[in-house]
């Protein structure tokens, strides 16, 4: 292997050293076991640092919307005449399905049905329509522009350094070189760094482990005769595996974008399906209504919590976890979308990763959470029964049971989390490749190779040891890292102004655009 770093070194002891530790049986750790550990750090963040962030994505928020329409936005991410790589059709395929695809399969009927069942504090009576309207609005929040501008903030400042001022690709510590001059290159620069793969790693470990539980819970609800145990889970890890280390060792051009395709058409074709075998006039009722209950109320939920309560859970389970585990996305998702997108302007890139992702989630709620909803609400068909008794993975399962060709409806579903599963991992390898090789835009092979291994394998000994336990300790414990990055993104933001000011300056931008690049297909 050529090219590999301390960095990479280090991300490989992480892993083996919390797979030693989350292997130790409770009886011999009653109090020093991951999950009492992780969840005592995590409980401690969120409630004393819930304020924190919330002001932190909210910030990335309200600096997204500025370069949007701010000079800033002429600039090009890469040499002024770069044309982009990828169409809009397959740069939105691929960024979407790295971001957040397989969590909208999971969730889209879930979390309506659970916030509908169990609404937040401002909502006084379950299961009523304010209930519903409100949990479609508090879905599109939690899916929306806080997540996409996190990730948007970091792809921008990565895209940018990287095409722009020719940085060391995917490193994370080379964008704050403008506050930290020299010294980023030192220790604080490889801290920085192996923070950013911590999250990474253990955050695509825990999806894919969490998308065997769904594709073996939709697989047993499905058809009779098939379990949702470790053996199961296990085998769908093997071959998901082999599909996604095939598709990455493709390379960028082939498997990931080709399977990110893929998924864009599955997903909207059981979208349309839902919506017009569905309660179609309810569904677009909904969306419309909910989506402008989001948009009023974006400023009074971006801040919100509960301090004159004294239960705060409901904010703490879902959007302080939320905003938690996106940032400890956003090293992954960001580095990414940043490859994929150079020879676009600011404005191009904010618009387009901040407002077509956002809009595409907000249906996709409104089709699947109003339908679920539609169903106990109107027609006493009780899905989050489902739920409760066997889990949030079937909850889309169950729903699609209620329609008319149910069964095909469920078999697409399963394809489409297959799909995004494997793009999801698939794009994880090429991004832990690019952190962990000093920023090489092509990572080899082998490299590629071993991390998909890696991540298989973690989610593969978690699920023996402790099932969603044990997944949920690895989660846990990457979203403890977004603490600890949550300041480093703020720290981008810096340093985004002080190059941006640098080079609106030395262009001359008040007076005269850059030639901006030519779109161009695949």
């Amino acid at each position: 292997m050529k090219k590999t770093t301390s960095v990479f070194w280090w991300g490989i002891g992480i892993v083996v050293a919390f797979l030693i530790w989350g292997s130790i049986p409770e009886s011999v750790l009653p109090n020093g076991n991951t999950a009492n550990v992780t969840n005592t750090i995590q409980t401690f963040l969120i409630d004393q640092f819930g304020w924190f962030y919330l002001i932190a994505t909210t910030i990335f928020l309200g600096f997204a919307f500025f370069l949007m329409f701010s000079k800033y936005g002429k600039i090009t991410l890469g040499k002024p005449d770069d044309k982009p790589e990828y169409s809009y059709i397959s740069w939105f395929a691929m960024l979407f399905s790295a971001g957040m695809g397989i969590g909208l399969v999971f969730w889209g009927a879930s979390e309506p049905l659970n916030h509908f069942n169990n609404p937040p504090t401002i909502v006084e009576d379950a299961q009523t329509a304010e209930a519903g309207s409100t949990a479609l609005s508090y879905s599109f929040f939690h899916w929306g522009l806080h997540p996409w501008a996190t990730y948007a903030i970091l792809a921008l400042a990565i895209a940018y350094f990287t095409f722009r001022k020719q940085s060391k690709g995917g490193v994370i510590s080379a964008i704050l070189e403008p506050i930290f001059g020299d010294r980023i290159h030192g220790p604080l620069g490889k801290l920085i760094d192996i923070i950013a793969v911590f999250a990474t790693i253990f955050g695509v470990a825990t999806s894919l482990g969490l998308g065997a539980i769904q594709i073996s819970g939709g697989l047993s609800y499905i058809f009779d005769g098939i379990e949702p145990t470790f053996s199961t889970e296990l085998l769908i890890i093997v071959i998901v595996t082999i599909l996604f280390i095939g598709s990455a060792l493709s390379g960028l051009d082939r498997g990931i974008k080709i399977l990110s395709n893929a998924n864009i058409i599955f997903a909207v074709l059981l979208m349309l399906a839902v919506l017009f075998l569905g309660p179609t006039n309810f569904i677009l009722n909904s969306f419309v209504t909910s989506l402008g209950q989001y948009v009023q109320h974006i400023p009074e939920w971006s801040l919100r919590l509960t301090p004159y309560e004294s239960d705060n859970s409901w904010i703490g389970d879902w959007t302080l976890f939320y905003w938690a585990w996106w940032i400890a996305w956003a090293p992954f998702v960001a580095t990414f979308i940043a490859r994929v997108s150079r020879g676009r302007t600011i404005r191009e890139f904010v618009t387009g990763v901040l407002l077509v992702p956002t809009i595409f989630g907000a249906m996709w709620f409104a089709v699947f959470g109003a339908t679920g909803i539609h169903m106990e609400y109107f027609q006493n068909i009780d899905i989050f029964g489902d739920i409760t008794a066997l889990g949030e993975e079937v909850g889309l399962f169950a729903m699609l049971s209620q329609l008319p060709g149910g069964m095909i409806l469920s078999v697409l579903a399963l394809l489409l989390i297959a799909t995004f599963f494997i793009t999801s991992a698939d794009s994880a390898t090429f991004v832990l490749g690019m952190q962990t090789t000093n920023g090489d835009l092509n990572p080899s092979k082998s490299v590629k190779l071993i991390w998909g291994l890696i991540q298989s394998a973690t989610a593969a000994i978690l699920l023996w040891v402790g099932g969603a336990d044990g997944l949920g300790a690895l989660q846990t414990a990457s979203i403890i890292a977004a603490f600890p990055f949550a300041i480093i993104l703020i720290l981008v933001v810096i340093s985004l102004i002080i190059t941006f000011k640098k080079e609106a300056k030395r262009l001359n931008l008040d007076n005269k655009p850059e030639t901006p690049a030519k779109k161009t297909g695949d």
